[in-house]
């Protein structure tokens, strides 16, 4: 009997879980280093979770691409216009929302454009508008072109990738100045509306590094096909071969991914900030071992406790928990309540910094606090039957 594995939901979960995590501690002063993203090179579990969740995305495609294909083009293309637009919609909300900002004992207009600063203004891409493009275009390659084909595409679009960035700088190709991608985010976004937070006019969510971010979900759905195709309903006494073999598969896949992508490292430098294809390679190596090591645990072994419903509450309504998680602190801010303190730093700062220890430690704990919090309306959400699907 072929199955739906709730694995892949707490998978996506566990996913957004971790991205609310790191996106909302006490203090950004105050970090763990696996909790905060790598410099520049290299990795920390921290640039595991946006290409995971891309990979979820894919997964997810899996089961929605085929009902689709059964709809026809028109129902398709509905589907993924609405969602695109949405989702970037959302996005690019949340950066310019609240639209005011305190200036002294003032309220101040963000505007889209700073007319005192030309240089200043509302950042157009992000996480979610990410999430939006790389959905959209994945969509295409995955519903018009068979599966040999999109992954002969998917390979092209990591080496051609690979080839901007060298042609268009080929003495400094992959430093935080010499990444060709600033060249054209200046040109189409403008300055104005790139992100400033490595110091220099810069977008992690820029236009080009969005290409291979694209293959992360075309890889992602490649998985869910797989699996799904060899779901077949395991005995806990005694699971089929077919499962042993599915298993197997993805196992040997996430390992040669694992040493495809550390060996492109060599003279294509892992870095989540451009996404390079090696990064891109790495992470769903590592991604394909998650999901197989879940699936053997939860799906075989029956290992489901606590953990597994936590996460999975998380699953059920992904991106509007997620926007949720971004939506109150900038909403709650607003609010002065005298001393520096709002409605959203209270508990930390009138609690956590407190905690013994490292600063680091009060600044997870608030974090911590958050996603309790969160869970808490996403098991609501669930309880209720609330599901809100773009």
């Amino acid at each position: 009997m072929k199955v739906r594995f709730q694995s892949l939901d707490v998978f996506r979960g566990a996913t957004v879980c971790l991205m609310i995590l790191v996106n909302n501690p006490g203090s950004w002063s105050h970090i763990f280093k696996p909790l905060a993203h790598a410099k520049w090179q290299g990795l920390t579990p921290t640039d595991l979770v946006f290409p995971f969740f891309l990979f979820a995305v894919g997964n997810a495609m899996s089961f929605v691409i085929p009902r689709l294909r059964q709809a026809g083009d028109a129902a398709f293309w509905r589907k993924i216009i609405k969602r695109t637009l949405i989702i970037f919609a959302i996005g690019l909300f949340l950066n310019w929302y609240p639209f005011i900002r305190w200036n002294n004992d003032s309220l101040q207009f963000i505007s889209w454009v700073n007319s005192s600063n030309p240089e200043k203004g509302v950042r157009i891409l992000g996480v979610l508008q990410r999430i939006a493009l790389c959905y959209f275009f994945a969509s295409l390659i995955i519903y018009y072109l068979k599966p040999k084909m999109a992954f002969f595409v998917s390979l092209v679009l990591l080496l051609l990738y690979w080839a901007i960035c060298l042609i268009g700088n080929p003495t400094d190709p992959f430093s935080l100045e010499g990444w060709y991608g600033n060249v054209i985010d200046r040109a189409v976004l403008g300055v104005s509306h790139m992100y400033k937070g490595e110091g220099v006019p810069f977008d992690p969510e820029g236009i080009l590094s969005t290409l291979p971010a694209i293959v992360q979900v075309v890889f992602g759905y490649f998985v869910g096909v797989y699996i799904k195709s060899n779901s077949v309903e395991p005995n806990p006494e005694q699971p089929t071969g077919a499962v042993y073999k599915m298993l197997t598969g993805l196992f040997v896949s996430g390992v040669a991914l694992l040493i495809t992508g550390f060996a492109w490292d060599t003279v294509f430098p892992i870095n989540k900030k451009i996404w390079t294809s090696s990064y891109v390679i790495y992470t769903t190596g590592l991604a394909t071992i998650t999901i197989a090591t879940m699936i053997y645990l939860m799906e075989v072994k029956k290992v489901k406790g606590f953990i597994s419903i936590f996460f999975e509450a998380f699953g059920k309504n992904p991106l509007f928990i997620f926007g949720l998680s971004a939506f109150l602190p900038k909403t709650l801010g607003l609010i002065r309540m005298g001393e520096g303190f709002t409605p959203w730093n209270w508990l930390y700062k009138k609690v956590f910094i407190h905690t013994p220890g490292v600063p680091e430690i009060g600044s997870l704990l608030y974090a911590i606090s958050v996603i309790v919090f969160m869970w808490a309306i996403a098991w609501w959400m669930d309880k209720k039957k609330i599901y809100i699907k773009v």
